[in-house]
């Protein structure tokens, strides 16, 4: 009769108790290598056979890699593995293919293109913990303690894009975890080492006049030229907003012009085009800039939606924006908001906009009232050690047009 040829040595783990032999040797204890198959094999339950690697599946390993990439922390009221049946359970509504783009996603961290991950609408209750499947997946690869879908915002890349949430059009809906942000949240109290408080530097009053802005006490504009044509010829050559790149006081290259309704700007980017600061050369690089450059990386995603402009933080560090439709009717100035990495911020209001008038802060220049100022990894302001943009290391303005 035929006998098991696996060496003792090797002691694979499916054999009786007591043997040392291939799992289709099932021979009775002290048996060991070499008893007849024919005398000594038993049926092997249909789990037993699914644990062999032989017969393990494409779509069992793409369930394994998927449960190891996790995020580590769970949330404030999950104990370990609190949201694996209900994880398990939606895995197994998904087609394989589905699977493979949602590994993708998971493992590169969203730093590439990936594809919408459809599960039909009818499923979107969780069997554990209804929750539903874009909250379920971001809660195990992004955010641990997020509860609601009101708290994220697709992004415009998403063919589930228009909606909040779970909001959308369609029997289907998009489940990628990094087709996906998190709206941010109100500032928290300054810290301790703010030298002066929110409203305690004046601001002073832009007026509107023919061919350029006036404003009172500064001698010269550091960012808007008294042309108007800079901030309002986008109307003229089809693109919504010019993208300009600052380090301190010095603009480095030329005005970047965007048609598209969104466009990547970033230093470093697997996957996508869009505006490469990376690209853009200077003479002369002080630490703090290199430094700062150095955590800008896939940057963030600016987009043109219906209700506003929005900025999408893709980088591993903060970012920090202010414009005069963040800050509430009536302020002294435009207040500076923190994005946190993976957080959308709604960062330009158009239905705001139209009754803006022009403002400026002491040694920070006279500012167009439809634009936006975003630093990359420091923060300014009256809650900062730097009071003005102009001692960030990196910031981007962002001239938009006039909104219809």
């Amino acid at each position: 009769p035929q006998r098991c040829r696996r060496p003792r040595e090797k002691g694979c783990p499916w054999h009786c108790p007591g043997t040392g032999g291939d799992p289709l040797c099932r021979g009775s204890a002290g048996q060991g290598h070499g008893g007849s198959l024919e005398r000594h094999v038993t049926p092997l339950s249909p789990r037993r056979w699914a644990q062999h690697p032989m017969f393990r599946s494409r779509r069992a390993s793409l369930v394994r890699r998927l449960w190891r990439h996790r995020c580590a922390g769970p949330g404030p009221e999950d104990g370990p593995g609190a949201l694996k049946p209900a994880a398990h359970a939606l895995f197994k509504k998904l087609k394989d293919e589905e699977l493979e783009l949602l590994v993708q996603a998971v493992e590169s961290r969203g730093a590439g293109q990936s594809g919408c991950v459809w599960v039909a609408r009818a499923e979107q209750r969780g069997t554990k913990q209804a929750l539903p499947p874009q909250v379920l997946l971001c809660r195990l690869y992004r955010w641990p303690d997020l509860r609601d879908p009101h708290e994220l915002k697709r992004l415009s890349c998403c063919q589930s894009f228009g909606g909040w949430g779970a909001c959308g059009e369609g029997a289907t809906l998009c489940c990628n975890p990094h087709h996906l942000s998190r709206l941010a949240m109100p500032e928290t109290p300054p810290p301790p080492y703010s030298k002066i408080s929110t409203f305690s530097c004046p601001w002073a009053e832009v007026s509107e006049v023919s061919g350029g802005y006036s404003v009172r006490g500064l001698r010269g504009s550091l960012l808007t030229p008294a042309d108007p044509g800079l901030a309002w010829s986008t109307t003229r050559d089809g693109c919504w907003c010019k993208l300009a790149y600052w380090e301190h006081r010095t603009r480095v290259g030329r005005l970047y012009a965007v048609h598209e309704t969104s466009v990547n700007i970033f230093c470093e980017l697997p996957q996508g085009s869009g505006f490469s600061l990376g690209q853009l050369q200077a003479e002369r690089r002080s630490v703090a800039v290199r430094r700062a450059r150095s955590k800008i990386g896939r940057g963030l995603l600016l987009s043109r939606e219906r209700d506003g402009v929005w900025a999408y933080n893709r980088s591993e560090h903060p970012i920090f924006a202010s414009s005069p439709t963040l800050g509430p009717p009536g302020a002294r100035g435009p207040p500076v908001r923190k994005v946190l990495p993976g957080y959308s911020l709604q960062v330009f209001d158009y239905e705001r906009a139209g009754g803006q008038a022009g403002w400026r802060r002491p040694g920070d220049g006279p500012c167009d009232p439809n634009s936006i100022r975003i630093s990359f990894a420091k923060g300014w302001g009256p809650c900062y050690s730097r009071q003005f943009i102009t001692a960030c290391p990196c910031w981007l303005e962002i001239l938009l047009t006039k909104p219809l």
